[in-house]
């Protein structure tokens, strides 16, 4: 059941996107409702939470990749042009890419205002590159809203946007394979 067929992803696939999307949702939750992180912020609950969230995403994602390199994708549906399969590849290539730089960018620019990152208060993880008073630490912090909030939420829009014409206009299985039956 955990393996991939020709026609659908196996369970886990579909557990680690299906979690994925729900932490992404938590995530931008936290980020939305936290205070802003300047110069004199004390980090407080929700942005211990927002750096929580952020590092357990992390994890999933790579451990999404990992599976992934054992467990290949379906192949590609006849009804779909060559064309249109290369870019739902480098759509998939680079929101993996981004869901593994954006935490990074978030835990180095915490690191670098002196903040402690920690999956839920559990397990600490060490400072990143940026050490405590770095003046790149707001740049650094800067990338990563920019990155999260203008071409992640972006690029997921189009993808669901993408699942949905498939589904409805097309009519083909292309959403049908990542959903449960």
């Amino acid at each position: 059941m955990a393996t991939t067929s020709p026609a659908s992803y196996g369970v886990v696939a579909k557990i680690f996107h299906w979690l994925i999307v729900f932490l992404m949702i938590v995530q931008f939750k936290y980020a939305w409702t936290m205070p802003h992180i300047g110069r004199n912020t004390v980090p407080e609950e929700l942005i211990n939470a927002h750096f929580s969230v952020g590092m357990l995403m992390l994890i999933v994602v790579v451990l999404r990749l990992m599976w992934r390199v054992f467990h290949p994708v379906p192949a590609r549906l006849d009804t779909s042009p060559v064309w249109e399969h290369r870019a739902a590849q480098l759509m998939h290539g680079v929101l993996y890419l981004l869901l593994l730089v954006i935490p990074i960018l978030g835990w180095a620019s915490a690191s670098g205002r002196g903040f402690q990152v920690s999956l839920f208060g559990y397990m600490t993880f060490p400072d990143m590159v940026l050490t405590k008073g770095s003046p790149y630490a707001g740049k650094v912090g800067d990338i990563h809203v920019l990155l999260s909030t203008w071409v992640l939420l972006t690029l997921i829009g189009l993808h669901a946007l993408m699942a949905l014409w498939h589904h409805f206009v097309r009519r083909d299985a292309t959403l049908k394979r990542m959903i449960w039956r």
